[in-house]
């Protein structure tokens, strides 16, 4: 049995006191994510041919110079700013969101996710204090709930960079005064409150809060730790993958194959596809999950089996979830993807043979047309189909929108709807990310939900309801009736009164005030200057 490592630092968040007068501060790179952003976004730019051959070579020069000590931070900005000259803002805001979709996102520490999760919890003031830009740090902090950021900024005039930096720039010094400024705004007590950093360049404000607590320290501020006796924690779910975690992902992967291969004797045997199939199925499974040190805790497993056949619908996390519900739903199943897979040379194959339908997602028409043998699947062959309602797998732990294709396959066919609640399998695998690695993962499974009284006209009311199930368990907010109307197209055909209440609730949607999320805005050289709402200081 894995034995799970210890997390000091949660630990002592989750008894630690409430309150709004507590700061949780968090320094970005290194700490909320694996890595540096800044190396993300250039490898990004080259794969763009965004950078001319001179930006390059003045690029590498300039962290050359920083490596060797000779320029200090405000020189490495200040070469990264000249660059930016003439470039329009919103064209960078742009570039940072899909930074953040391709690479920044599953660079998020997990564990650090559970920390800043158990100080929200806790009632404390959580804030990114970093060197790093708005840019870089806003989207991450988005999926995160944190409002405060407080970071280096590049100039802006008239929504367009300058090719100057805004000083004093948030590092060293500037970070302290950072903290000070969020402490005088919101009335924090900085000798009660906690900051989190994995760089010695971080020392001043680590002295300068009462809980300084090092995640993934550096060697320097590893040694500076151990002479105050703070505590340290360094966590191995992110970053470089270990040759170890490479040939367990390459043997799980390929345990599909071995697995239906180990299935041809059953089937000559039995004569029977569907009992050679269950067998491969729940062998993949199990070996898929052991080899690569994937565990599960599961609640309510006996909801697995109480309603079959059935529709199960799942939270689409990571690919890792292929492998956790064959584990878990083991026999007389089949699913639905992407048409894209069936092209996948064997994998196709084996899909198909298992009983996968591919459907265009793109085409609306053919992927409903697609589901037609499921429901003979369902009826005739009385097995149960499990499918994602949220269509491709989440970025981030946060669950998307439900498509009501499940949900029609489950009342055309009169069976009941199994939720299948997974809490982290992120933790495995997150989205763009290769390599499994081990971890324990939480999985609730709900009460089947009866569809027998379901009928069309009703269907959005069953998709919000089902959805709110598996927000309330995985700790998210729920959706209001006037959120889920807001979202629905107009119907082309509907009675007048439903129009009326439909009409109603859009405009009680519209009047209520979004939510806030505070970022203060950035400075600015000269009153022209506009900078868009939310920045950073």
């Amino acid at each position: 049995m894995r034995v799970p490592r210890p997390q000091p630092h949660l630990e002592e968040v989750l008894a630690s006191k409430p309150g709004s007068h507590i700061a949780a501060l968090f320094d970005f790179d290194g700490t909320i994510i694996s890595g540096y952003s800044a190396t993300a976004m250039l490898r990004e730019k080259f794969q763009r041919r965004e950078m001319s051959m001179e930006e390059i070579a003045e690029t590498a020069q300039v962290i050359a110079q920083h490596s060797l000590g000779t320029i200090g931070f405000s020189g490495l900005m200040s070469g990264a700013a000249k660059f930016m000259k003439g470039v329009d803002e919103q064209s960078f805001i742009e570039f940072g969101e899909e930074l953040y979709k391709k690479h920044i996102a599953r660079k998020i520490y997990p564990e650090t996710r559970a920390i800043i999760e158990a100080h929200q919890a806790k009632g404390h003031r959580v804030a990114i204090i970093s060197s790093a830009t708005i840019y870089q740090i806003e989207p991450t902090a988005r999926d995160l709930g944190i409002s405060d950021i407080k970071c280096s900024a590049y100039e802006i005039e008239d929504g367009v960079f300058t090719g100057d930096i805004i000083r004093p720039l948030c590092f060293g010094e500037g970070k302290v005064l950072a903290a000070e400024e969020l402490a005088a705004e919101y009335g924090l007590d900085l000798d009660q409150s906690f900051f989190y950093s994995d760089s010695d360049d971080d020392i001043e404000l680590l002295e300068r809060v009462g809980k300084p607590r090092p995640l993934n320290p550096n060697l320097k501020l590893k040694a500076i730790a151990e002479e105050n006796g703070w505590p340290v924690q360094r966590f191995g779910s992110r970053g470089t993958p270990s040759w170890v975690d490479y040939t367990r992902t390459i043997y799980a992967t390929g345990s599909l194959v071995g697995a239906f291969a180990a299935g041809l004797p059953i089937w000559a045997l039995t004569r029977s596809q569907r009992e050679a199939a269950n067998f491969s199925i729940g062998l993949f499974g199990d070996f898929a999950t052991a080899i690569t040190g994937v565990e599960l805790e599961v609640e309510d497993e006996k909801h697995l089996w109480s309603s079959r056949p059935c529709v199960f619908i799942f939270n689409h996390q990571s690919k890792a979830d292929v492998m956790i519900l064959a584990k878990l739903i083991r026999r007389d199943m089949g699913g639905v993807g992407k048409k894209e897979i069936k092209n996948i040379p064997i994998l196709g194959k084996l899909m198909e043979w298992g009983g996968t339908v591919f459907v265009d997602r793109a085409d609306g028409k053919s992927a409903i047309k697609a589901m037609e043998p499921l429901v003979d699947a369902i009826k005739i062959e009385g097995k149960s189909i499990c499918i994602s309602p949220e269509g491709t797998r989440s970025l981030t732990p946060k669950l998307e929108p439900f498509k009501k294709g499940a949900f029609h396959l489950a009342m055309q066919a009169g069976v009941p709807i199994v939720p299948i609640v997974i809490h982290n399998a992120t933790d495995v695998a997150p989205k763009n990310e290769f390599v499994m690695r081990p971890a324990t993962v939480r999985v609730t499974v709900l009460p089947p939900v009866d569809t027998s009284k379901w009928t069309p006209r009703t269907i959005n009311s069953h998709v919000r309801d089902v959805r709110n199930m598996f927000l309330r368990t995985l700790g998210q907010p729920e959706e209001s009736v006037a959120e889920s109307v807001a979202k629905e197209p107009a119907p082309e055909i509907a009675s007048p009164e439903v129009n009326a209440e439909k009409v109603k609730l859009r405009k009680s949607a519209a009047k209520k005030p979004a939510a806030k999320n505070k970022v203060p805005a950035t400075k600015t050289a000269t009153k022209k200057s506009s900078p868009r709402k939310g920045r950073a200081a």
